[in-house]
């Protein structure tokens, strides 16, 4: 089923109060563990050999084992694809199941390549869009209810209780479900053309994930963006990382404080000083429109950020920084993070959530995430207006200063984009990937179409994947 038919399907549901099918005996039952799992169980009645369980790791406060400080490219490889087992306490896992919206971390394990790290934290992930169809609350725009789905997108806290020590290299693991992209390549082929492009982004690579012992499916497997991204991205690590906070409100002007301090993922407990962001802001919205370039200039790379833009724009990523839905007058985006680096006082865009990216490239598919403009067109006099297949309100991109003066650099806009569409997003380039994962992932895809009446059978599945390299070719035409 298309992202769209999902979409539409529980839209019917909430109208006509019909019943989604998806049936609790789809779902194979849990088996449990004896105990409440802690640092020092090693019990394990969950289909696991106990011959492919090593004692549980008590991760000491220095990080002594060996693992766990493995550089991330072992589990990021482009090359692999690896299996990660969750096994969680019964009453801890139907606590999960009862209410995945509530995002509250549990205790259990993480079992990778027969080594074991307990205790860590377990909880679904998402946002509205992915919980469409997977629970059994009526309402499309405040998820509630069970889990009524074979996968969720879920995070796991390596950190728990506030330990620092990392697994191979990361402090979170984040399982995206993928149930809103048919072709499951979008995050995956996404982050990969803009890290090719220079753009800081996160890696992502297919993983199996078990529960219990019981195998769920395949996910993207994302790195989350926090202080150890920062550090292995950026030559000074010491700065500020926000999320969904942009320099300058919908109204033109920079945000209070304690918005930008609200929106910290790094440094947030040490007095933080926003005053770069804030500063930024302050002076594109007293510049003049031919000072514009002239500001962006001094506190950014500018290849980057228009590098950015040229695949932001080719991959139709509209559920990302350049769409400004809006409400009641009030618009806004949402999809990045910010970093600054305050040795050389310079700001970077990070794109994040990509499930959405590409779908908008040969119609508007999507009814929430078409954006009207063109790269640099606005139009109703910068007021909010509706558009796409369901008229949902929004504001032209160019409406905004900061990106209204990223749109001036045309001459670089041009020269990246030929070079995008010549190299990273060429089919030499991009197709071939793409091939190289679906070969990766085929066997596992396969296997879960085998156990569950939600996961997508083989022909659908390679339909999705010649439409997502046809959706290519024509961002290549752009």
């Amino acid at each position: 089923m298309s992202s769209l038919s999902k979409i539409v399907a529980f839209i019917v549901f909430i109208l006509f109060s019909n019943i989604i099918s998806c049936k609790n005996d789809e779902v194979p039952k849990v088996e449990t563990i004896e105990d409440e799992i802690t640092a020092d169980s090693d019990i394990i009645e969950n289909g696991i050999p106990e011959s492919d369980i090593k004692d549980p790791l008590t991760i000491t406060p220095d990080g002594s084992e060996d693992y766990l400080n493995i550089d991330s490219e072992y589990i990021f490889d482009q090359e692999s694809l690896h299996t990660f087992d969750l096994v969680l306490s019964e009453e801890n896992l139907n606590l999960l199941n009862a209410d995945p919206t509530a995002e509250e971390y549990v205790q259990g394990m993480l079992i990778f390549e027969k080594d074991t790290v307990s205790p860590v934290g377990i909880r679904y992930k998402g946002s509205i869009g992915a919980f469409v169809g997977c629970l059994d609350g009526l309402n499309l725009f405040e998820p509630s209810g069970a889990k009524i789905c074979t996968k969720l997108s879920m995070k796991i806290k390596i950190n728990w209780g506030g330990r620092s020590e990392k697994f191979y290299g990361q402090k979170k693991l984040q399982f995206h479900s993928m149930n809103n992209d048919d072709s499951q390549m979008h995050e995956r082929a996404g982050y990969w053309l803009f890290r090719q492009m220079g753009v800081p982004a996160p890696r992502a690579v297919h993983a199996r994930l078990n529960i219990n012992g019981i195998y769920t499916g395949v996910y993207a497997l994302v790195e989350q963006i926090d202080s150890r991204f920062i550090k292995e991205n950026f030559d000074d690590d010491e700065g500020n990382l926000y999320k969904e906070i942009w320099p300058l409100s919908s109204a033109g002007m920079p945000y209070p404080v304690d918005d930008y301090v609200n929106a910290l993922k790094t440094n947030e407990n040490d007095h933080p000083n926003v005053d770069l962001i804030r500063d930024f802001g302050q002076k594109i919205a007293a510049a003049s429109e031919e000072d514009l370039q002239e500001i962006i200039s001094a506190y950014m790379n500018t290849n980057e950020i228009v590098s950015y833009a040229v695949v932001d724009r080719l991959i139709r990523n509209d559920d990302g920084a350049f769409h400004w839905y809006c409400n009641e007058g009030v618009c806004t985006n949402h999809n990045y993070y910010w970093y600054e680096e305050p040795s050389n006082l310079q700001l970077h865009l990070i794109p994040w959530d990509l499930d959405n990216a590409f779908e908008n490239i040969l119609s508007n598919t999507n009814p929430v995430t078409p954006i009207a403009d063109q790269w640099g067109a606005s139009r109703n006099d910068c007021e909010p207006f509706g558009y796409g297949p369901w008229g949902l309100p929004q504001k032209s991109a160019a409406c905004d200063k900061l990106t209204r003066g990223w749109t001036k650099y045309t001459e670089t806009y041009e020269t990246r984009k030929i070079q995008f569409i010549n190299g990273p997003l060429s089919a030499e380039q991009i197709d071939q990937q793409i091939d190289s994962w679906v070969m990766q992932i085929t066997e596992a895809h396969q296997e879960a179409n085998n156990l569950y009446e939600d996961a997508e059978n083989e022909e659908t599945w390679m339909n999705e994947i010649n439409l997502f390299k046809a959706q290519l070719n024509k961002a290549r035409q752009h």
